[in-house]
Formats: C-alpha cells, sequence, structure tokens
C-alpha cells in the first residue's frame, strides 16, 4: 500500500503544479501576442490552453495507469475488456443524440435559449442512456447466452452512459469558451480514479472490478460538473424541458445519431471481429490502437473551441470564415504528420518501454495503424464543416458507406491477417470515406479542396505563422 500511496501523492502534486501554472502559462504567453491576435482568438487560444492542460493530464494519468493495467491484466483479460468497451460503444450514438455542435451552436448563437436547450437537451440523452443500457444489455445476452462474465462488463459499462446526460452542462461551458471549469472538476475526478486503479492492481483485483471503476469514474465526473455549473451561479430550476424545442433538436440531430454509430461500427467492428475469433489478438491490437489514439483529442478541443467563433464568422463573413477554415485544415495535416511520423518509427521502441515483452505483437501493427489518424483528424474537420454548412445529412451517407465498406474488408482480411489485417482495412476505409469521397461528389468538393491545399505543407506552415504575425 506504500507504492499506491506514493503513486497517489505523485499524481496529486503534477496536478496540482498543472493547475497552477495554468493561470501563469495563459497570461504570460498569450496576453503577450493578445493584441495582435484580437479579443476572439485570444478567448480561443485561452479556452485551448485549459483543454490542453486536462487532456495532457488525462492522457499522463491514462498512459500511466492503463499501461500498469494493461501489463497486470495481460494480453487476454486485457482484449476481452476492450471487446466489452467496443461492444457498448456500437450504441453509445443512442446516449448523446448527436447533440453536441447543436446545443454549443444554438446558445452561442442565442444565449436566451439556454435554459430551454440545456434542460430539453438533458431530458434527451438522460432517456438516450436508458435505451442505451436496455439494448447493449439485450443484445449482448442473445450473442453470449452462456458467458456470464462478458454480459457483466458489458452491463456494468453500458451503465456509465446514463450519466453521461450530466455532459449537458459541458455543452453550454463550451458555447461561452470557458472550458477551463469542467477541465477542473474532471481532472479532480481522474486523479482520484487513478488512485483507485492503482490500489486496486496491489490488491490483485479481479476482471470485473475495474468495470466497475470505470462507470463510478462517469457518474462522478458528471456531478462534479454539475456542482461547478452551480457554484457558477448557474440554476438547475431555470432549466426547462420543451417538447417542441426536443423534436426540433431531434429533427436535425438524427441524421448525427444514425452517423455516429456508423462510425463506431467502422472504427470499432474490427475490434469485435477479432475479439469473437481471438481475445488475446484483440489485446495486442487494442494496445496499437490506444497508442495511436493518445492524441486523438488535439483535434476534438481544437474543433470545440474554435466552432463557435466559425458559427459567427460565417454569418458575418463568408470569404474570412473559408480562410479560417482552410487553416483549420492545415493545422490538422500538420498534427497528423507530427504524430504518425515519429511513432511509426520508433513503434517497436514505445511498445517494449510501455507494456513490455508480452505485447511485443503489437509493434509491427502500431507502426502501420498510426498512419490511420488522419481519419481522426480531418474526420473531426468535416463535421464540423457539415455542422456549419447545413450538410449534416452527408456524413450520414458517408459512415452507412464506410461501414459497409470497412465490414466488407475486416471480414476478408482478419481470418487471414488477424490484427494486420484489421489496420489495413481501417486504413483503406479512412482513405475512402473521410478524403477520396470529397473529390467524387460535388458538393463536398470546397471541403476537398481544403485538405489539397494542406498537401502543400510549406504553404500550410506558412499560413500558420502569418496568423499570429
Amino acid at each position: 500500500m506504500r507504492l499506491v500511496c506514493d503513486a497517489f501523492s505523485s499524481a496529486r502534486q503534477v496536478y496540482l503544479f498543472l493547475i497552477r501554472t495554468q493561470d501563469f502559462l495563459m497570461l504570460d504567453k498569450l496576453n503577450a501576442v493578445g493584441q495582435k491576435l484580437g479579443p476572439g482568438l485570444l478567448q480561443v487560444l485561452r479556452n485551448l490552453a485549459w483543454l490542453l492542460t486536462d487532456q495532457i493530464l488525462q492522457m499522463g494519468l491514462g498512459l500511466f495507469v492503463g499501461v500498469w493495467v494493461a501489463r497486470y491484466l495481460g494480453p487476454e483479460q486485457f482484449g476481452l475488456l476492450n471487446y466489452a468497451i467496443a461492444f457498448v460503444s456500437l450504441f453509445a450514438s443512442v446516449a448523446t443524440m448527436g447533440l453536441g455542435t447543436l446545443v454549443v451552436r444554438d446558445i452561442a448563437r442565442n444565449p436566451d435559449c439556454k435554459e430551454e436547450t440545456l434542460g430539453t437537451a438533458f431530458a434527451i440523452q438522460f432517456a438516450g442512456g436508458v435505451v442505451t443500457l436496455l439494448l447493449t444489455v439485450t443484445a449482448i445476452s442473445l450473442l453470449n447466452p452462456n458467458d456470464s462474465l462478458t454480459r457483466t462488463l458489458v452491463a456494468v459499462i453500458a451503465a456509465g452512459t446514463i450519466f453521461q446526460s450530466f455532459e449537458t452542462i459541458n455543452f453550454w461551458f463550451q458555447s461561452q469558451v470557458q472550458s477551463k471549469y469542467t477541465v477542473v472538476a474532471k481532472n479532480s475526478v481522474s486523479l482520484l480514479i487513478a488512485g483507485i486503479r492503482i490500489g486496486m492492481i496491489q490488491l490483485q483485483a479481479p476482471l470485473i472490478a475495474f468495470a466497475w471503476v470505470r462507470l463510478g469514474e462517469v457518474a462522478l465526473s458528471g456531478v462534479a460538473i454539475a456542482l461547478i455549473y452551480q457554484n457558477k451561479g448557474n440554476d438547475f430550476r431555470l432549466w426547462r424541458v420543451s417538447w417542441q424545442r426536443g423534436k426540433q433538436l431531434l429533427k436535425e440531430s438524427w441524421p448525427l445519431v444514425l452517423s455516429s454509430l456508423a462510425v463506431y461500427i467502422y472504427s470499432k467492428i474490427d475490434q469485435l471481429m477479432l475479439g469473437s475469433l481471438n481475445k488475446t489478438e484483440l489485446g495486442y491490437y487494442a494496445v496499437a490502437v490506444k497508442i495511436s489514439e493518445i492524441c486523438d483529442f488535439l483535434p476534438v478541443i481544437i474543433a470545440s473551441s474554435i466552432f463557435p467563433k466559425l458559427a459567427l464568422l460565417r454569418e458575418k463573413d463568408y470569404g474570412e470564415y473559408i480562410k479560417k477554415f482552410q487553416i483549420y485544415s492545415d493545422a490538422m495535416l500538420l498534427l497528423w504528420l507530427a504524430v504518425a511520423v515519429p511513432v511509426s518509427l520508433m513503434a517497436p521502441f514505445i511498445v517494449q518501454i510501455l507494456y513490455g515483452k508480452q505485447y511485443a505483437a503489437s509493434a509491427s501493427v502500431l507502426a502501420v495503424y498510426v498512419w490511420a489518424q488522419f481519419g481522426s483528424n480531418f474526420g473531426v474537420a468535416r463535421n464540423t464543416y457539415f455542422a456549419l454548412e447545413g450538410q449534416l445529412r452527408y456524413g450520414l451517407y458517408l459512415t452507412v458507406v464506410g461501414s459497409i465498406f470497412n465490414i466488407v474488408l475486416n471480414s476478408l482480411l482478419i481470418p487471414r491477417y488477424g490484427a494486420f489485417g484489421a489496420t489495413v482495412a481501417t486504413l483503406m476505409t479512412y482513405f475512402y470515406v473521410i478524403i477520396l469521397v470529397n473529390f467524387l461528389i460535388k458538393e463536398l468538393r470546397p471541403f476537398g479542396k481544403l485538405i489539397f491545399n494542406s498537401l502543400n505543407v510549406f504553404k500550410a506552415v506558412s499560413r500558420l505563422v502569418g496568423l499570429v504575425r
């Protein structure tokens, strides 16, 4: 237990250090260029700084504790845990109901609708969480009637989708470009959960205990965000549920729900297919995926921070909006290269250091899989474009096509090549759905032009440098 206390204390010191230095970093670095950037962009960068602090801490704790958990469980049990998580992910779009960008957009455009929009969105997401739990439990019971451990893992993890309804509060802070408050709330919970997971390893806890802790983390995060919201002078009692508003949100969000479902299918079906054949093989593959996705938070937080500003800019000056979106596309390309190149070259060393010899088979998979991250970067950017341009229907069409394409490829490649076959299927699917199709469909060619312009790395860097001059 002494080791647990020491590890918990170290994590706490890292957290306090980041929180203490956050204001220093923003004041000294961002205010220095504040007059050049203007108040709007400066606010975006402040918000990004907080979100980066959040994700860096989450990534640090997650990597440290997650690697420890993977080593403790071993490839087979780690594969089973990831199988359960992937199974729940297939139904996760029902819980979120695709409301994130819509709620942020509407509150940014019309702050007076805050109470009605938040109250209605919370009610919809809570109901979606309950439906998700029922769907996953029913589905896993039909597919694995004789596997009680898998059924229990899925049920416990799926219960967490109910508490994700509290993410509605996060939408409010995003619309105000004030993510620092949710950063403090979530990081406090992450610190606590990290200590608990370390303690469980020391106590030789069974696999199911890690699923319960995952549920506890989601629940505590929801409570923490709610307390911060209330503490900042907001009042839940003012929230209103409007059936008319709910119909409007659902009418606009249903393409996002189906699109998210399709995305999860073609992003998680490989893990489900691998897991159904060989849990150990899935363990190797899951390690490669987790390392590759370490920086996936960057495109998401960039999008969440600039979305309100882009929405306003599009209404005022469309030409300037396109210029800013081009710079956004440039940033996504350079971010992809900055991650993919070093990770691909150092894959064997990274796997050996983090996960040890028992996961050595993950190295060759990682070296190839990390290049698929262009799908995450440009996928997030294109979803932002769809939301701003009112073209959300294309997100649904393309992801449905991508899901079918990915299922076919995985069916052909996984039985013969295992984890490596799943990796190739992912690369081919992302290239077709995220990149190539933009040049084949007339309405998507403006976004395809943005990507094409970004391929000139020299000009992309020049545009980014010019932004702060």
